[in-house]
């Protein structure tokens, strides 16, 4: 893969400032090595799945030298979120042409979550099972305004980037019905939480889209200071 300045501004957009961002484009393999910890995890894989846990690696490995850490083995936990070093938040995405990882350190940053997609329609299929009646009629709203944009796979990419930053806190399932997304034509939305309890992630949180290259990219940086409490009662 060859990052691309142009590109990478285009998630770097969506990320905001602050965290270490790294992007790799194409369909090459990437030269930076899998450590041994990380090629034994992913041994038996397809070849595809080999190569985009690769990519993702790759990216990831040159946020955490930006942040100081060195030869990290960045394995998988038990939903196959990346295990990053105490002291570190970050999240890792990928699709067909793009891999994308996002860190910072967590006296700063509360949480972080990227998705990456295909910029295309969300299969009808699956349509179903993410938009909720409201959402639908936003997304009939948007799409009068803006034909192009493709509405439901964005909002399928937030509700994926509020999962990435709920899952390292909360270590819980979040359903596609458990969040709400408001999604505007500027390239922000909001996500709410549809639970009693959120802590300590806000139930209303705000993040950014862009799209460019064939591809659109929803994003989630919360501060620390955006940390909630336990439910009064």
């Amino acid at each position: 893969m060859v990052e691309l300045s142009e590109s990478a501004g285009l998630v770097r957009r969506a990320v905001g400032p602050g965290p270490a961002v790294h992007t790799l484009w194409g369909a090459a393999t990437p030269s930076s090595p899998l450590t041994p910890a990380e090629a034994r995890v992913i041994a038996a894989a397809v070849p595809s799945r080999r190569r985009e846990f690769a990519a993702g690696r790759a990216c990831a490995h040159a946020v955490l030298e930006e942040l100081g850490h060195h030869d990290w083995s960045l394995l998988p936990g038990p939903r196959r979120e990346p295990l990053w070093p105490d002291g570190v938040v970050g999240s890792i995405s990928h699709c067909p042409g793009l891999a994308v990882a996002v860190a910072a350190r967590s006296a700063g940053t509360l949480a972080i979550g990227i998705d990456v997609e295909t910029d295309a329609p969300l299969p009808a299929d699956v349509v179903g099972s993410v938009v909720d009646a409201g959402e639908a009629h936003t997304i009939e709203r948007l799409a009068a305004l803006d034909a192009v944009t493709p509405w439901e796979r964005l909002l399928f990419s937030a509700k994926e980037s509020v999962y990435k930053a709920w899952y390292p806190l909360r270590h819980e399932w979040l359903g596609f019905e458990e969040v709400g997304i408001e999604l505007s034509t500027g390239g922000t939305f909001l996500a709410r939480i549809r639970r009693a309890d959120t802590a300590p992630l806000p139930r209303v949180l705000s993040g950014r889209w862009t799209r460019g290259n064939g591809v659109v990219v929803t994003a989630l940086v919360l501060p620390a200071e955006t940390a909630a409490g336990p439910p009064a009662g």
